[in-house]
C-alpha cells in the first residue's frame, strides 16, 4: 500500500531548437506549417530565471511545436536535451533552425551526452517551477478509496484534539514501512466528471509533515510542518524519494476532448482562472494525456435567439460556437484526472469550459 501511495517529484527540461521537417514517430502531423515570428531575434543569450516555454514564444506562437522543428521523436522527448543559463541560441531564418553557439568553431546540434555540472547551474526548466512545486511533490487527487487503507492517526499526546508543529501522534498502518517522512492529508472535495456526472476522485488536501520517531503499532511520528490543523482520523503518505522526469512539450498524438473540473488559485474563488492558474481536467493517462502535452482552452459557446424568428419557434435559439481561450501545459497525470498550468490567455476560463488538443 506504501508503494501505491508513493508519488514523485518532478522536474522539467525541455529542448530549444528548430527544423521544419516533421519528426518521426510522431502519430498526428500538424496541419499548417509553422511559422517562426517576424521580430524573432537573431540571437538570443539564456539567462537564470528563462523558461523554455518563454525562450520558445520569442521564436514561435506555437512553443508546443518545437519538438516538431527540431525532429524529435518519442525517444528524444522523454529524454530531451538540457539548456543551461549563458548558451548563446543562433537563429538561422533560410532553414528554419535554432541552434547552440560554440565559440568561433559556430554552431552544433544539441545531443545527449554526459557532463558534469556544479549544482549552481541549473538546467532552464521548461515552465515557472515555482507555480507548480507544491503540485509537483504531493499527491493532489486520490481514487475514491484511496486513502481507506492508508495509515491513519488514531491518537494524540496528552488527548490533544488539534495537533501543530511539534507534536507527537500515534498511528497505526505505517508497519514495516522504512519510510522516515511522511505527508499528512485529509480527503477534500469530490472532483466530478461533468460530462457523466460520475465521481472520478477526490482532492487530497495536504496539511503537513510527519517524521517516524518509533516504528511500531502504533508508530510514533511528530509533525515537522502543519499548514492546517492535524487530527485522529488524519491520514499519512509516504513521502518517497524525489525521481527525476525530464519532459518536452508537445501535442497530444491524439484528438482529446474534456472539461475544466476545478481552478487552484486565487480567482478559484469567484470561478474564473486567468494566467498561471492550475485547472484540473476530466481527462488523464487512460485517455492519452501525459505529462508534457500541451492543450487548447475554450471557452463554451452560450445562446442567442435568432431575432428573425417567432420566440417560440423551435429554431429560434442559436448555439453559438465555443471561442479558444488559450493554452495549458499538463504537468501532473493521475488515471482520470490530470492538471495542467495555464500558460496563455485571452479570456477567463471557468469550470465545466472545454479542453481539446490544439
Amino acid at each position: 500500500m506504501v508503494q501505491q501511495l508513493r508519488k514523485s517529484i518532478t522536474t522539467l527540461a525541455f529542448l530549444v531548437a528548430g527544423g521544419l521537417a516533421a519528426p518521426a514517430g510522431f502519430a498526428q502531423a500538424p496541419t499548417s506549417p509553422l511559422a517562426l515570428k517576424a521580430d524573432a531575434p537573431e540571437r538570443y543569450v539564456v539567462v537564470p530565471g528563462d523558461t523554455l516555454w518563454g525562450i520558445a514564444q520569442r521564436f514561435t506562437d506555437s512553443p508546443w511545436r518545437w519538438p516538431e522543428l527540431w525532429g524529435m521523436n518519442k525517444d528524444d522527448i522523454r529524454n530531451p536535451h538540457l539548456i543551461y543559463p549563458g548558451a548563446v541560441l543562433v537563429l538561422d531564418r533560410t532553414s528554419g533552425r535554432l541552434s547552440i553557439a560554440r565559440g568561433e568553431a559556430g554552431t552544433v546540434k544539441l545531443s545527449p551526452r554526459v557532463r558534469g555540472e556544479s549544482l549552481a547551474k541549473q538546467e532552464i526548466p521548461s515552465i515557472p517551477p515555482s507555480l507548480i512545486e507544491p503540485f509537483l511533490t504531493r499527491p493532489l487527487v486520490v481514487e475514491p478509496d484511496g486513502l481507506d487503507k492508508a495509515p491513519t492517526i488514531v491518537g494524540t499526546e496528552t488527548d490533544r484534539v488539534i495537533l501543530s508543529a511539534g507534536n507527537r501522534a500515534y498511528v497505526r498502518g505505517i508497519g514495516d514501512s522504512k519510510e522516515q517522512t511522511w505527508y499528512v492529508y485529509r480527503r477534500g472535495n469530490a472532483l466530478v466528471d461533468p460530462d457523466t456526472n460520475q465521481t472520478l476522485a477526490y482532492e487530497a488536501i495536504y496539511l503537513g509533515t510527519a517524521q517516524v520517531t518509533r516504528p511500531g503499532s502504533p508508530a510514533t511520528v511528530q509533525l515537522t510542518s502543519a499548514v492546517q490543523e492535524v487530527g485522529a482520523g488524519d491520514k499519512l503518505v509516504a513521502a518517497g524519494r524525489a525521481e527525476a522526469v525530464n519532459y518536452a512539450p508537445r501535442s497530444p498524438a491524439k484528438q482529446i476532448q474534456g472539461r475544466v473540473m476545478s481552478i487552484y488559485g486565487g480567482l478559484a474563488k469567484v470561478g474564473e482562472a486567468g494566467p498561471q492558474s492550475v485547472i484540473s481536467i476530466n481527462r488523464g493517462r487512460a485517455d492519452g494525456l501525459e505529462v508534457g502535452h500541451v492543450v487548447a482552452l475554450y471557452t463554451r459557446g452560450g445562446t442567442v435567439r435568432d431575432v428573425t424568428k417567432e420566440k417560440r419557434a423551435p429554431d429560434s435559439e442559436i448555439k453559438l460556437p465555443d471561442e479558444r481561450a488559450g493554452l495549458a501545459f499538463v504537468f501532473r497525470t493521475f488515471e482520470r484526472v490530470s492538471y495542467a498550468l495555464i500558460m496563455q490567455i485571452t479570456r477567463p476560463v471557468s469550470p465545466l469550459d472545454v479542453v481539446r488538443t490544439p
